[in-house]
């Protein structure tokens, strides 16, 4: 048994080049990790590893060891995943990030999830900064737009466009645009992305020539809540995701315009660390989130041209 915790941890420590990353992935301390290393060299007799300040690397026969103890680990890896599946209904606990608004599709869904599966325990954290799955020790990202990283296992979940709102009180005071060009004479609240700094720009199609643009900006803020509270003041005109200014317009709150004109969308996936046995808390979890999301976009598209329709009529009405 001694052998195999310390293949583990060769193994970790190899894909992860940090006696630390390599801790947080097993579940135990750096310095457990380095002993059960050293104690695995000690009885191969080799060195496998070149230790340097702040990291390791192979060596030449730390790097054939380690290709050939890596099928060896996917192999029992493999074997106790197929066990869980036959013998273990989803449960424990599963580590979920999500974006700052992900609340406001997620969490409506949560309570059938739970009355589904009450043996997984959710422990949810809401946040715009990058995160990773190892290092964070995360079991399901969920994120939006386009995916940079090749590595982790992923989803799509549902889709969403943006749409450009403004409070009733702030139209009736400012007007109605009938062209893009003409934001340039009202207040906009821009999105600055949390993760770069830089400024969102609003994709907007004029003519038959989709671009994007960064209207004069009368707020910048850095948190899609706070953009959504600052139009429903009648600070300016948004530029929104759909689902987040949903119950805002059923209310009568918001208004859309420039309908037709945004040519925006994007994507929620769920990320996971690949493997070839998903885990069942995870498996279930990623499904339910997939079928209500794109259930719900499907509802919500037929309903969406219907209140394009009335939002047109009111634009009308308010530009007469």
């Amino acid at each position: 048994m001694q052998s195999l915790n310390g293949i583990l941890a060769f193994v970790r420590t190899a894909e992860l080049l940090s006696f630390v990353k390599a801790g947080r992935a097993i579940g135990i301390s750096a310095s457990a990790v380095g002993k059960n290393v050293a104690r695995l060299e000690a009885s191969l007799n080799v060195r496998l590893f070149q230790r340097h300040t702040r990291k390791v690397s192979l060596t030449d026969e730390g790097q054939l060891f380690y290709e050939r103890c890596r099928p060896i680990l996917d192999d029992l890896e493999d074997a106790q995943a197929m066990l869980s599946h036959v013998a273990q209904t989803p449960r424990g606990r599963l580590r979920i990030s999500l974006p700052t608004i992900g609340y406001r599709l997620v969490m409506p869904l949560m309570a059938e999830f739970r009355d589904t599966y009450p043996e997984i325990e959710l422990d949810m954290d809401f946040s715009d900064h990058l995160v990773d799955l190892v290092d964070d020790r995360f079991d399901v990202l969920v994120r939006s737009g386009g995916l940079t990283d090749s590595k982790p296992m992923s989803r799509q979940l549902g889709p969403f466009q943006f749409v450009l709102c403004a409070s009733p009180a702030y139209l009736a005071r400012k007007g109605w645009s009938r062209t893009p060009a003409e934001l340039t004479s009202h207040d906009c609240l821009l999105y600055r992305f949390v993760t770069t700094g830089k400024v969102m720009p609003w994709d907007l199609a004029e003519g038959a020539s989709p671009r994007s643009i960064v209207p004069p900006a009368a707020m910048t803020l850095n948190n899609m809540e706070a953009i959504l509270m600052a139009a429903q003041n009648g600070l300016g005109i948004a530029y929104m995701p759909d689902f987040l200014v949903r119950e805002s317009m059923a209310a009568g709150s918001l208004q859309t315009l420039l309908d037709g004109w945004t040519t925006d969308g994007g994507q929620f996936w769920a990320q996971w660390r690949p493997s070839r046995h998903l885990s069942p808390k995870i498996r279930v979890f990623v499904d339910f989130l997939s079928e209500h999301l794109s259930r719900r976009h499907l509802s919500q598209a037929t309903a969406g041209q219907s209140a394009r329709g009335t939002a047109a009529g009111r634009a009308l009405q308010g530009e007469g």
